[in-house]
């Protein structure tokens, strides 16, 4: 990583208070900081009307390196694109930009890989390396926010990483966004994903933020869990489900339990039944995901009347359920797909 901390990773106050030991007045705080999340400047020469000596001066302590477009690839069946980016050599992300009715949204990574283990994703096969910052995160936003020049209405961080192994920087990512003087995107417009890792769920729902909450199950059972998921050893489904109602409880935000159907292993009648059980307990919405081809995993995709059947059966049992439309397949940019890709891979 560059020894000097982004700029784009202080928030106001911070900002205001280099602002003022520079010796400038305040509000030029305000100019820099629309200049970095509305504008999405990529250096401090875009800044047309803030003072030079104070760019120099904020330019010795502080970095405005764009991330580094590596590669950019654009779905022929739906219009998604998916950017591989660079931060400092070495650290590569992908993110993903999906277009809807209702807006653009825009898959973020939280961090260089991923060390979760879970056998269906592609997000921990090429190993973990870090952290991203909130500044690095809120570039993968700003660099489709400038290669579109459109406005980003959503936010889902459903890329590489896992969040809750990351909350610090999470959050001030989601306030920078979520603020006035920023982007301006509802929190109720920012969905976190995570494979429940229950400190984290209790801590964010603590922290005010208020934002969507996404818990990744994907399975009925303990036993099953820990077969795909390494830390449902860690993290009983009982547990997870109580850090859930406390997140309600909370926020009066509804969880939603994201469920990869995954053809003879958990898209079973049964396996419906248990789930239906699940989301009441929780008060939580469904949300079906047909299993995506990963090269490496033995879980395979399951018939669409399978996936038809398996909604059915959970809408009978009253549980509000949805099937998500899968976006960028053509492009490896669909759930599970992303990864810390290497700079001579191609698909």
């Amino acid at each position: 990583m560059s020894e000097k901390r982004s700029l784009r990773d202080l928030n106001m106050e911070e900002l205001r208070a280099e602002v003022l030991s520079a010796g400038f007045e305040a509000y030029r705080a305000d100019q820099i900081y629309g200049w970095l999340h509305r504008k999405y400047v990529p250096g401090f020469s875009g800044m047309g009307n803030v003072p030079g000596k104070l760019k120099t001066a904020l330019q010795e302590k502080y970095d405005l390196s764009p991330g580094k477009v590596v590669r950019l690839l654009k779905s022929q069946t739906d219009g998604t694109e998916k950017l591989l980016l660079e931060f400092d050599g070495e650290s590569l992300v992908e993110t993903v930009l999906m277009r809807y009715s209702y807006g653009l949204s825009v898959c973020v990574s939280s961090q260089v890989g991923c060390q979760m283990g879970c056998v269906f994703c592609a997000s921990q096969m090429n190993g973990f390396l870090r952290n991203l910052t909130a500044g690095e995160m809120l570039e993968e936003v700003y660099s489709f926010a400038r290669e579109t020049d459109e406005r980003i209405s959503h936010i889902v961080i459903m890329g590489t990483g896992e969040p809750m192994e990351n909350l610090d920087n999470v959050i001030r990512f989601a306030e920078t966004l979520s603020s006035e003087e920023a982007s301006n995107i509802s929190r109720r417009d920012i969905t976190l994903s995570t494979c429940g890792v229950v400190p984290g769920i209790r801590r964010l729902a603590d922290s005010g933020l208020k934002i969507t909450l996404a818990v990744s199950l994907h399975a009925v059972t303990d036993e099953k869990r820990r077969k795909i998921m390494p830390s449902a050893r860690k993290y009983s489904i009982s547990d997870i489900m109580d850090a859930c109602i406390y997140y309600r409880e909370k926020t009066g935000r509804r969880v939603t339990f994201e469920y990869s159907l995954a053809s003879g292993f958990n898209d079973g009648i049964p396996d419906a039944d248990m789930l239906s059980d699940l989301a009441h307990r929780a008060f939580a919405h469904v949300n079906l995901i047909r299993m995506n081809p990963v090269a490496g995993s033995p879980l395979r995709e399951p018939s669409n009347s399978r996936v038809l059947a398996f909604r059915d059966r959970l809408e009978k049992k009253d549980v509000s359920v949805t099937i998500r439309r899968e976006l960028g397949r053509d492009i490896q940019g669909s759930c599970g797909q992303l990864r810390r890709c290497k700079l001579e891979e191609s698909i």
